[in-house]
């Protein structure tokens, strides 16, 4: 069995490395900084499963799992983030994932993901499964955000956060000028005037749980 880490930072890495190998005997970890190495692990040796960060470094986690499903539909991933704003969970889920939990979940929530979703099913963290239950799609599965790109959708929700245009492209590792872009078609496919209309739209559809975060 082989599973492949997707997160940006080594430490992280490396501590659910220690947690899946003693959690799970015999298990192989792979590891990735990126979507792009990600890509190219797949291409090489194919994994059992994949945990991945929403947040990545170039192409999103969102991107990321889209494409790696064209090339493996059956491959089972688990998005593993800080991030478990409601609109978000929908779209890792839209994307083809199998499962969602939040980084401040306790250890035991990881390794019963990964049972899981070994074994054929769904997963998601009892909190954010009972608000997705509780909130059906009368806000984050909103038409507009359908229109959106993986690209495009990550960084909506990072000007809603609060981020520089500046900050968001070395997040992204992208020229400023491809931001601008982005913000363009953002604005115009949610027909937002400027940042605080979008600012209000995250919050509406459930994608910021209060105003003027930054993360």
């Amino acid at each position: 069995m082989k599973i492949l880490l997707v997160d940006a930072h080594p430490v992280v890495r490396e501590g659910y490395s220690v947690l899946l190998q003693a959690g799970i005997p015999g298990v192989t970890i792979l590891q990735a900084a990126t979507g792009e190495q990600a890509l190219e692990h797949s291409g090489q040796d194919i994994p059992t499963l994949v945990i991945m960060d929403i947040s990545l470094p170039g192409i999103s986690g969102l991107e990321t799992c889209r494409r790696l499903l064209q090339r493996l539909p059956q491959l089972p991933v688990l998005f593993f983030s800080a991030h478990t704003e409601l609109a978000l969970v929908r779209q890792a889920l839209n994307q083809g994932a199998r499962g969602y939990i939040g980084k401040a979940s306790e250890p035991r929530i990881l390794l019963q993901a990964v049972q899981r979703l070994l074994a054929g099913h769904l997963y998601i963290e009892q909190a954010l499964a009972t608000e997705l239950a509780c909130q059906g799609s009368t806000r984050a599965d909103n038409s507009k955000l359908k229109g959106l790109s993986a690209r495009e959708f990550e960084v909506f929700v990072m000007l809603a956060r609060g981020i520089p245009s500046a900050h968001i492209a070395e997040k992204l590792c992208i020229s400023g000028k491809t931001v601008a872009n982005y913000c363009t078609q953002v604005k115009h496919k949610l027909q937002a005037a400027n940042q605080a209309e979008l600012v209000h739209l995250a919050m509406e559809l459930g994608i910021l749980h209060t105003a003027g975060r930054v993360s």
